[in-house]
Formats: C-alpha cells, structure tokens, sequence
C-alpha cells in the first residue's frame, strides 16, 4: 500500500494525543507532509515531531505540500468552517468531534462531503473499543432480547483551569460536559441502542464556573421502546473515576465501564454458554487516559479505506449530524423545560450561537 499524505490542522491538547498514536508504530502507510496552526510557534513545534513543513494557515498548507488527507484537531467552534475549507480545497477530512456546533452547519457539511465525493468522517473513537464492539456484535444477535433500559454515568474530573482558556466551556465554541466530553457516550448509545426519538433533560454547574454546564442528567425514549438515563459530570475530584454504558435486556445485562468505555464489568446471558470471566478478560482494555485506544484503529481504518479507493469512514457524517441533533436537543428540553422530540428539530438557543 502507498503512504496516505497527512496534513493536521490544529497542534493543541488533542494533537498531542495524536502525536502518540501516529509514532506508536502502531498506525501503518502515512506520511505527515504538513501541521499548520493560527498560533505559528505551535505549529513550529509540533513539526519538529514530524520532521515536517509548518503553516499558519490550512489553504498555505493544503496548496504547496497537496495532502491526500486532513486531520482536523482545532476547537470545536472552529470545525465547520475548518472542515468545509478542507473539502473545497479538494481534501478527504477527518474531524475530531463534533463534527460541527449546530445540526445545519453538520448537514451542510454532510452535503458538501457527497458533492465533492470526498471522505468525511468524524472521530468517535469508542465505537471501535472491543467491549463496545462486543455489545454491538451481542445486540445484532438478538442476545439481548428485548431491550429495557440503557444508562450513561460518566464522573470525570476538569479543574477550572481547563476552562480559562479561550474556548473550553463557552457557548459558542464549545458548550459544556454533555457537548465536549459525554458526546462520545451519547453517540455509543444511540449506536447500540437507537434510534433516540425523545428527550429530556436539566444541568447546571454544580462546581465549576463556565458559560455552559459542568453537569447534567437526561431521560431518554428509544424507538424501540426502551428508555434511557444520562449522568454526566466533570466535577468529581480528584480524578476520572467512570465513564459507562449499561443496557439491561430480559435475555441479558452487560456494563461497559473503566474511564473510557474500555472494559467489561459485567455480563450476563441466560442464552449463552459464555463464561462472564472470559468475556471480560477477553474484550476488555487497559488505558492510559480518557481518549482510550482507538484513535490509532480509527485512523487505520481511514488510511486503508482510502488506499483501497473507498471514501466510508469508520463513523461517518451523517452518523455524526444524528448524535449532533441529540445534544441540541438535550440542551432545547434544558433550556425549556419539557420534553424533546428529536424529529421536531429543535435547537438550543445558546450551543453554537
């Protein structure tokens, strides 16, 4: 297979997170041939790891050094109009989620990847945990039977000098735990459990001091007439103690836990022959952090569907504009009070504005 060419748009917290992953060895066929980032000396820096061109800016990078792929690692408020100047430069581009701040901008950016025929994926790496994968693999085997309920808990720890930078916690670039760290689990139940078709919900900040909120719980119907429960936080100290799945069948229960969905903590089937200790041991995960380990299956996922001429990324745009749709309108039943029809298309009035 030939090297996909790179260009990273963004050198921040995140692309450090990157950084690892890409000299791991673990992620085959690339080659980084560029990094740009607004703050040059960021830029400047993280080349060094690459031994790579730097830029300032996406279009400088795009022209002279030509990349098969970008990544796009900026700030969440920054994805839209970084990811639609990618695609019009001619660039297959993956985003870190979310893919953008509000469902049109999503949308469009959904139609533009279709236009241009180019690849469009978002970065919801927990899908491709193996305990996640086991659960999908056990739901599409009717192991479960009839699906009863579904809960979320996530309890992390943010200290407020996560938020004083420019972007963390406001509104319009970011928005608050259900937006920037429990979107990663609200996209992992729809997937398992979905479609998510209402919602309802209330937040606030109990601990740390941000525009948006620091925790919130919702109750979520399913189409299949299950429910579901979210409680997320990251105002726990001292540091990140859970964030898990659990679904509840009247065939089986299954929890999938650690910090980053990353290992089984429970299984049982009144139908299988599976020993809970083996299904464990077997799909479970040790983890450094909370971004887990399938950023670099992700990526090669990305690099071999583009050597092998396909443009379908391991989550793709619309998948990512559904999950986008679900946080607004967890924050739309926040902010007023009721229920929330997702099909009723009904925004936040403060998330991305």
């Amino acid at each position: 297979m030939k090297n996909i060419k790179i260009g990273i748009l963004g050198c921040g917290r995140v692309a450090q997170h990157y950084k690892n992953i890409l000299n791991s060895g673990n992620v085959k066929n690339f080659e980084i041939v560029g990094v740009a980032d607004k703050e040059i000396s960021k830029a400047q820096n993280y080349s060094k790891n690459f031994n790579c061109d730097f830029f300032s800016d996406l279009s400088e990078m795009i022209n002279k050094k030509k990349p098969n792929l970008v990544l796009v690692l900026t700030p969440s408020g920054e994805h839209f109009n970084d990811v639609r100047k990618s695609l019009k430069m001619g660039c297959n581009t993956i985003v870190e989620k979310p893919i953008a701040m509000t469902p049109s901008e999503a949308d469009s950016l959904k139609d533009l990847s279709i236009k241009m025929n180019l690849m469009l994926g978002v970065v919801y790496q927990n899908r491709l945990n193996p305990a996640i994968q086991f659960l999908k693999n056990e739901l599409n085997r009717g192991v479960f039977g009839k699906i009863i309920t579904a809960s979320i808990r996530l309890r992390w720890a943010r200290y407020q000098d996560y938020y004083e930078d420019e972007w963390h916690g406001t509104w319009k670039q970011d928005g608050g735990v259900i937006n920037q760290q429990a979107i990663h689990h609200v996209d992992v139940m729809n997937w398992l459990c979905g479609p998510v078709t209402e919602v309802c919900a209330t937040g606030g900040n109990l601990i740390n001091n941000l525009e948006a909120e620091d925790t919130m719980v919702g109750i979520i119907k399913f189409k299949n007439g299950s429910f579901g429960t979210i409680e997320a936080t990251t105002g726990l100290r001292p540091k990140d103690q859970e964030a898990s799945i659990s679904i509840v069948g009247d065939k089986a229960i299954a929890t999938v836990g650690g910090i980053a969905l990353n290992k089984i903590e429970k299984w049982y089937s009144n139908n299988s022959n599976q020993n809970e200790k083996e299904i464990i041991n077997k799909f479970s995960q040790e983890v450094p952090n909370g971004y887990g380990l399938s950023h670099g299956p992700y990526l090669q996922k990305v690099i071999d569907c583009l050597n092998n001429g396909s443009i379908d990324a391991p989550v793709n745009s619309e998948d990512a504009a559904i999950t986008t749709r679900i946080i607004h309108s967890l924050y739309a039943s926040y902010e007023n009070n009721s229920w929330i029809s997702i099909n009723d298309k009904i925004n936040s009035q403060k998330l991305g504005i």
